[in-house]
Order: C-alpha cells, then structure tokens, then sequence
C-alpha cells in the first residue's frame, strides 16, 4: 500500500488519538519478550550452553558478566543508529516494523540453537532490533498527538511505563521457569519471548491505518544538530549523561552479578523458594509503586522545604545507588565467611537501586526533553540511551580483565567487586553535586504562540 494513504497529521479530536492502543499494546509484548529472554541470559551462559556436539560447554562467571554487558551495551547504542535511520530516510514507522522482523529473527537464533553461535548471533540481532526501534517508538506515541488533545499525553505515556514494567514483571517471573523447568528448558524459555516478539510486531503492523506517519526529515535535521549551538548543547548534556553512565554500570549488574550471587543465598522468602533469576521481578514492581509515591507525594512534599531541581533529584538519586552495591558488598562478605544469608538482603538493594532509577532515569527523560531544542529532541534521547551502553562497557571490561588477569582477579575477589563499584558510585556522587551547583542551560518549551527558549537559572532551573 502507498504510503500517501496513511495519515500524515494528527486529526484535530479531543479524543485519545486511535493509534494509542496498538502501541501501548506492542510495547507491553516487546518488552515481555525483551526483560523475559535477559532475565535467564546469565544463568543460560553459565549452567546451560551446549558445543556442537551438544555437550555442556558453559562459560565462567566472569565471561558471562563481561557477555551480559556487552549485549547490554550494543541494545543502548543502537538507538543512536535507529534514530538516524528514522530521522534521515525510513520514518518513524517503517523503521519499527523493519527493525521488529530483525529482533523476530534474534529471538528465533536463541531458541534454535543453544551453542555459542546460536547465543552470539541472536544477542547481535536482538540487539539491533530491540535498539533501533527504542528512540522511534516513545517518539512515535507523541506525534500521534495535536494540540487539542495534548493534554492526554502524559496520561498515555503512564500507560506506556505501566506496559513495560507490567510485561517485564510477568516475564522475568515466567521465563526463569521455563528454564529449569524438565518439560521446556532453553529452547522454549527463549522461543515464549520470541513468540511475544512476533504478537507485538502483528499488533503494531495492525494499527497501520490509525497511526499518524511522520515523514523522516532528511538532511535538514543533521545541519541543526551539528550547529555551533546544537554542538554546544550536546556537550552540555554530554556532561551529565557521562555520570549518569556510571550509575548504569552499577544497576544493570542486578541481571548479572546480583543473579550469580543469588545463587549462592537462601532463597526462602514469604513463603517461597525464589529461582535466583526471579528475584530481578521486584525491580519492575517497584517502579510501579514509586513514580506515584515520588510524583504525587515525595517531591510535592519536598517542594514545601527547598527548591526541587532535576540535577538535584538526580543527586541524591547517586547516593541511594551508591548504597545499594553497599549491601550487596556486606551480603558478599558474609557469604564468603560460610554464613547462610537470605535473599532478603537482595530485596533490600533492589529498593535502594530502584529510588535511584526512579531519581536518576526518569528525571533524566525529563530532562534531555527540556534541554533540547525540537529538531533535536530524538537525537538527544538517543544520546541519553548511549550512557547505559558507557556504563556498560566499562562493566564488560572489568570482568574481562578479571577473567584474563590473575592479579586483578585477586584483588577483586568476593566482596571486594561490590566495594570497588561502591567507591566509584561514590565518587560520582560527589562529583556530580558540583556540577549540578554550576549548571547553566536553556530550557526550551512549546507555548501556543510556539516555541519559547528560555535561559536556565542553576540546575536547569527557569528563573521566576
């Protein structure tokens, strides 16, 4: 079908634009089949991967950890290349429905084949599938919107977190099941993802004729971005994505050092025998409980005594994470001096690193969105995505020096690890309360008469 058939503008309704469900609805199966495939993804590598002749062949600790945040890295940096591609030529649609097939085709690798090349070759394709398409789909929802129903935008994007954190809650309870499970195992702990993948691709392909399809820009948009002005912005925010790097490089470790410590921990816990991998599902269903605690009561409340930036948000938010990897390095002590330690511990990271995320990660998206002038609005929260792959790869290389490099691994051993990342969380902190203190910036904000820029006070703040 032509694409002069699809509509190009949003139609002038108060209403909840048609489109909405079909994206709410591929979201919350693109992340089951995402959250549900990583969720097992360590504990594939390290109790489960088979030779060519279908014999165990599984990697060390230290390699699987390196593996995990090197797959972690590529899906963040991708989102640079998804954005272009959708900027530059293919549109926002388009892009989505062809980087789907991609990611369809990585899930199917992963549940084919259990061997090295069958792991390697669908982490690449999942990576770029699931990657690409980040930055096009949260644009996506908002060019579905016009000015008179704007006011609904917020509303569908609590829809759109709720659909994640709710798909990535199921999935990271069910997939680890499925593993370990006698009857399914690897093949279909990897394939119900991947059959989530291809219902959430069916889903978005659906709702063709409902969405508003923004033509890609071309050139134009390259030019603005590489201004002295845009360049100037980049660097600005460049600053504050790089610590926020550091906080990436602690969190996403609850997929893959958190997991293997679990292993080592008594899981008996209200009631339960957890599988180590499950214990990741508490993070989802933390956020749900935390942005209407912090947005509607912590922050509000907050307001009353102080001055409530977003730098400053993501402050504190630095210190909680900091914290968290402290528990974990306590938990790592006495498990090490033969102690029996229950996962509850665990739990209590994961709430800490949680009010970080909720701090760092969301203010964050509010943040680059209002520092970032309307033609680079995409481009910069694909920039902010680039700090999760930073953090990552600096994760991936520290386990690769431990795996390679007897010294070192000496000295990182046990709780050590979490002490290391605990002191650099630390120093971050502290660093990043300066720069918050001197920031300058320009805040830039639609109004009906269009686009307003305004000089930012400190921390982003607009001057009464």
């Amino acid at each position: 079908m032509s694409h002069h058939l699809y509509l190009t503008a949003p139609l002038p309704t108060k209403q909840m634009p048609p489109g909405v469900p079909y994206i709410v609805g591929n979201e919350a199966a693109e992340r089951f089949s995402y959250y549900g495939m990583k969720a097992i993804l360590t504990v594939f590598m390290t109790q489960y991967l088979l030779n060519a002749a279908g014999q165990k062949d599984t990697m060390s600790e230290p390699d699987a950890t390196a593996c995990y945040h090197w797959f972690s890295a590529a899906n963040y940096a991708f989102p640079v290349l998804g954005a272009l591609l959708a900027d530059l030529w293919l549109g926002k649609y388009r892009t989505i429905i062809w980087l789907s097939l991609v990611y369809c085709l990585g899930h199917l690798a992963l549940a084919v084949d259990e061997t090295r090349i069958g792991l390697f070759l669908g982490l690449t394709l999942v990576a770029i599938g699931s990657g690409g398409i980040k930055p096009c789909v949260s644009a996506h929802v908002g060019d579905q919107f016009s000015s008179t129903n704007k006011h609904l935008l917020e509303r569908v994007y609590g829809w759109f977190y709720f659909s994640i954190n709710f798909g990535s809650m199921f999935s990271t309870m069910l997939t680890p099941w499925l593993l370990e499970h006698p009857w399914f195992g690897p093949k279909w702990a990897f394939g119900v993802p991947g059959i989530l993948m291809a219902i959430a691709t069916i889903v978005f392909w659906m709702g063709r004729h409902k969405f508003v399809h923004v033509p890609a820009r071309g050139v134009g948009f390259l030019k603005e971005s590489l201004s002295p002005e845009g360049l100037k912005i980049l660097l600005r925010l460049s600053v504050i994505f790089l610590f926020i790097a550091v906080f990436w490089s602690l969190y996403d470790q609850s997929g893959s050092k958190w997991v293997l410590q679990a292993e080592h921990m008594n899981r008996r816990f209200l009631g339960f025998d957890w599988k180590p991998a499950q214990i990741q599902a508490v993070n989802p269903i933390l956020v749900m409980l935390f942005i209407p605690l912090f947005t509607l009561g912590i922050y509000p409340l907050s307001s009353r005594f102080m001055t409530v930036t977003p730098l400053g948000k993501m402050s504190v938010g630095f210190f909680f994470a900091m914290s968290s990897f402290a528990v974990s390095g306590l938990a790592e002590v006495w498990i090490q001096a033969g102690q029996e330690v229950n996962v509850a511990w665990q739990l209590l990271s994961y709430v800490l690193m949680t009010v970080g995320e909720v701090m760092i990660y969301f203010t964050a998206l509010e943040f680059s969105y209002t520092q970032a002038p309307p033609t680079m609005k995409s481009f910069v929260m694909a920039l902010n995505l680039l700090s999760v792959t930073v953090g990552n790869v600096f994760t991936a290389l520290v386990n690769s020096l431990i795996s390679q490099n007897a010294e070192f691994e000496k000295v990182m051993h046990g709780a050590n690890y979490y002490w290391f990342f605990t002191t650099m969380m630390g120093l971050a902190a502290c660093l990043f309360v300066g720069v918050a203190l001197t920031y300058r910036g320009k805040t830039y904000l639609q109004d009906e008469a269009g686009l307003v820029a305004d000089e930012s006070g400190p921390q982003g703040e607009r001057p009464a």
